[in-house]
């Protein structure tokens, strides 16, 4: 995910970037399974582009827009992954995150295992904000049971971490 911009001249120097630049968070999680060229990849990277810099109706188009060009299951996985972060409403954040992980289990090889502890925990989080405490419990258990497969790094950490908090939330 592109950084959050905390000053002008973070955010001056976050637009001179390349395209290739904003690129490398993504492909740091996912780099060896998404092609840069890739229209659906590229469409994602752009949306998260807008999420860095505030601009988040146009982020939700472009994730959309990704969905609509999507030609198989590992591309709409993709979409509907970045699709359910911009819902208005738990429900439909569930039914998009549900949809990801429906299409990643279609998919079934190496190119979608990394998504799993992310899909895994968002799903839980829908559940636990609409008070389906049980299921939140269920799929944040699953997401700890894989997260060992993420690498090292930023990435890594920040997931794994969510799922350290949201156990813990929940055992309360």
């Amino acid at each position: 995910m592109p950084p959050i911009i905390q000053s002008k001249t973070a955010l001056r120097a976050y637009r001179r970037q390349d395209h290739l630049t904003c690129w490398r968070p993504f492909a740091s999680v996912y780099h060896h399974h998404m092609d840069p060229n890739n229209a659906v990849v590229r469409l994602c990277v752009q949306g998260m582009e807008c999420e860095g810099r505030g601009r988040f109706e146009d982020a939700a188009q472009l994730f959309l827009s990704a969905w609509n060009e999507s030609t198989d299951d590992f591309e709409r996985c993709i979409a509907a992954h970045y699709i359910a972060r911009h819902q208005k409403n738990p429900v439909d954040t569930l039914m998009w995150n549900q949809r990801s992980l429906d299409l990643a289990n279609a998919v079934a090889d190496e190119r979608v295992r990394e998504f799993y502890p992310s899909l895994y925990l968002n799903i839980g989080k829908a559940h636990e904000d609409l008070g389906n405490r049980e299921a939140a419990k269920r799929f944040y258990e699953m997401a700890a049971s894989v997260v060992d497969c993420l690498r090292d790094g930023r990435y890594g950490k920040i997931v794994r971490d969510a799922v350290d908090k949201a156990r813990q939330r929940l055992a309360e």
